[in-house]
């Protein structure tokens, strides 16, 4: 594994760790934390070792949102832009330029790619951008002394990282419209009450739980098969009508119905032993990812 700049990485029994890394400045978001993230998730998915991946803070924050640093005019891109920027010569925007693109987005789009489970440990402070990059993950699991909070309407901007398709989808239109509206922060049990959290832990056992968690989900399960089912669940929360999860089951079937996978899970299950499923996630997504029409996450 890799070093980074503002995280860190570390794969123990089939699961990795990634740790944001920033503690004295309570993990606040930078693009290095982007160019990190993404390439950490690049690395869980072309590690055949890795079954799970857990997302959570060093110190007391999870993250505390995007660094202020650069004053009033941290969330103004347009003043980075050099000649090649997408601000036209007569002023107008060119909103298909790879630069308006938020950088929030490209970290949620590509947790939403993972190819192996995603739990946060939310161990603090979980503000703006510390709050949206968690909804692409598939588990939120709670410190009670964490702090959510969407924020962005009182810092004069909208909620990014992709949270307008994903926040609605997990906690309903109705919550999701209620905390980006007021952008208060709130505790642990309101985030558990209202459908964030799957669960409020003591701060000592927060990451012990997280890892229960991930070897739970992965312990027995073939790997490939959870990649798969990971990509049929999440796309489907788009979907316009059932005949298009029936389009996508059916080809997944077809598909790894005649794996080495498939084939052991039914004869281990005859002969009453455990399955070893040697398909390996590397190998077999390129097979399988033809099933599958998708827009790239980058």
């Amino acid at each position: 594994m890799r070093n980074f700049e503002t995280i860190t990485l570390a794969v123990d029994g089939g699961i990795a760790t990634i740790t944001l890394n920033r503690p004295d400045r309570m993990n606040a978001f930078t693009d290095q934390m982007m160019i990190d993230l993404i390439a950490a998730f690049d690395a869980t998915d072309a590690d055949d070792a890795v079954r799970a991946v857990i997302v959570t803070g060093a110190g007391r924050a999870f993250c505390a949102g995007a660094d202020l640093a650069g004053g009033d005019a941290t969330f103004d891109y347009a003043q980075r832009e050099g000649e090649d920027g997408p601000v036209r010569a007569d002023g107008s925007v060119d909103f298909a330029h790879d630069a308006v693109r938020d950088t929030g987005g490209r970290v949620a789009l590509r947790i939403f790619a993972s190819l192996k489970p995603v739990i946060g440990a939310i161990n603090g402070a979980a503000v703006g951008i510390g709050a949206t990059m968690q909804l692409p993950m598939d588990f939120r699991l709670a410190s009670d002394t964490a702090r959510f909070g969407f924020v962005f309407a009182r810092r004069g901007i909208v909620p990014e990282a992709a949270s307008s398709w994903f926040l609605p989808r997990l906690v309903g239109i109705g919550q999701a419209l209620e905390w980006c509206y007021s952008g208060r922060v709130f505790g642990a049990e309101e985030a558990l009450k209202g459908g964030l959290v799957r669960s409020v832990h003591a701060p000592d056992d927060l990451l012990p739980a997280a890892r229960a968690l991930a070897l739970e989900l992965t312990a027995d399960s073939a790997p490939v098969s959870v990649a798969m089912t990971r990509r049929m669940m999440w796309t489907m929360l788009g979907a316009g009508h059932p005949m298009e999860a029936h389009r996508i089951d059916s080809r997944g079937v077809w598909v790894r119905g005649g794996s080495a996978d498939a084939k052991e899970g039914v004869t281990s299950f005859l002969e009453k032993r455990d399955a070893v499923f040697e398909d390996k996630v590397t190998e077999q997504w390129p097979l399988a990812a033809d099933w599958f029409d998708l827009p790239g996450y980058r």
